[in-house]
């Protein structure tokens, strides 16, 4: 809790630091309200968009407290804020009827500012529309992602040209060194996310030693270190894996490590599915190739105190739950656990043999829940709710930590059922792997 504090003091320090700046120190001759209103909301949110380098540069550190999949939760939002922000300020200024909007007499009299504004302005717009409208428009995961750093690189840039180009705040010195040195941070906020971070993975490499089909057009990638120890993870936790080229390539891509957190040779197992992009390729990966790991990331992961564990996993969403499984297998770990395994049909949910088999090793109860299911099926059936945790669950909802990992309407759907069953928001935990 601690941890989080600081890091949220910090983050609005450098939120406020311009607006602060903006009072003390010279003055510049004083304009009208909505005008230096409109200034005050511009500069806030070029402060907000610097700042998204950070949020996205994967720094352990401030990660660890909340998760990645929150940061980035947290970073769409927050983008959405300093977007409106920053169209909020030229729009007051036109409805002010602000002299600075007035049409020059010919392009070459238009100022450079103001050029800047415009290429900031669009490029900002232009990132808010692939971001959200991804999928309608059916761009690649791969090209959004090198198109989104151009346009926020292109909207930092320019709003900080245009800034300097207006220049009205920036005439005292230590002004202009307060967004100098704040230009450099987030420069360097780049420099090492694309630098100096793949240099470090590009030293640590790790081997294909194994590609295993499983269950439901699913693959398993079996990864040892290359030359080094590797890294030790926590059961739920998942890590960015670039899969063709070097580490400095720009887009890298989320999964769950699927193995045991025990595994004393340093094993790393990725369960990935054929979703048709990127994945579909998985299962062709040969064994022997190279491939790079940015992780451990995630604060999904079991360790508080509770008197069971229940798992609830939709489809793909089986792969940090097994590691747990497994995980609490090797440690001998005695508990009851309880996993509600949701899908289409038995053939489609992903290692149900092993899963069969631990629950002979553990104190382990496996309750598949199949959307459709065959002929004389008497197990669950439809989808995974209120009831079907009150007929598998013991009483006492609020004394079992729960973990829900699947598709997000599955997910809104338990959390909503678990509030109705007075089960405390701190008792249960969602894995969202959407970085878009």
């Amino acid at each position: 809790m601690r941890s989080k504090t600081v890091w949220a003091v910090i983050y609005l320090l450098f939120i406020l630091a311009p607006l602060l700046a903006m009072l003390t120190g010279a003055m510049p001759p004083a304009r009208g309200f909505w005008t230096e209103f409109s200034v005050a909301l511009g500069y806030s949110g070029l402060a907000m968009m610097g700042l998204q380098f950070g949020l996205t540069a994967r720094f352990r550190h401030v990660t660890e407290p909340w998760g990645e999949d929150v940061i980035y939760h947290f970073h769409r939002r927050i983008s959405l804020i300093a977007v409106a922000l920053v169209v909020v300020h030229p729009a007051i200024l036109i409805a002010a009827g602000s002299d600075k909007l007035a049409m020059p007499d010919s392009l070459a009299d238009v100022p450079m500012g103001a050029i800047f504004a415009v290429l900031s302005l669009g490029s900002v717009v232009l990132l808010v529309i692939m971001a959200l409208w991804r999928v309608r428009l059916k761009i690649s995961y791969e090209l959004w992602h090198i198109s989104h750093i151009v346009l926020a690189v292109a909207a930092v840039g320019g709003g900080l040209l245009h800034m300097v180009g207006w220049g009205f705040y920036l005439a005292d010195p230590w002004k202009r060194t307060l967004w100098i040195c704040m230009t450099i941070f987030w420069i360097a906020l780049l420099f090492y996310v694309r630098v100096f971070k793949p240099f470090f993975m590009l030293r640590r490499p790790y081997r294909v030693t194994e590609v295993r089909p499983e269950r439901g057009d699913t693959t398993t990638l079996v990864m040892h270190p290359d030359g080094h120890a590797g890294f030790r993870f926590r059961p739920g936790q998942f890590g960015w894996l670039t899969l063709w080229g070097s580490p400095f390539k720009i887009t890298g891509h989320p999964f769950s490590f699927s193995s045991s957190a025990e595994a004393s040779d340093g094993r790393v197992e990725m369960t990935i599915r054929n979703l048709g992009d990127f994945t579909q390729g998985i299962p062709k990966v040969p064994v022997g190739r190279r491939v790079y790991l940015d992780g451990p990331y995630g604060a999904f992961t079991i360790g508080n105190p509770a008197d069971m564990h229940v798992l609830i996993a939709g489809g793909i969403g089986i792969t940090p739950m097994m590691s747990m499984i497994r995980t609490l297998a090797d440690r001998d770990d005695r508990r009851p656990l309880i996993l509600l395994y949701g899908g289409k049909d038995l053939e489609s949910m992903t290692f149900r043999e092993e899963l069969d088999a631990l629950s002979r090793r553990i104190d382990l109860t496996v309750v598949y829940v199949l959307s459709k299911p065959p002929a004389g099926w008497t197990g669950e059936t439809g989808y995974i709710g209120a009831d079907v945790f009150k007929r598998h669950l013991p009483p006492h909802y609020a004394d079992h930590e729960y973990f829900i990992c699947g598709p997000d309407v599955m997910m809104d759907a338990i959390e909503v059922a678990l509030g109705e069953m007075k089960v405390p928001i701190g008792k249960y935990h969602s894995e969202r792997y959407s970085f878009v």
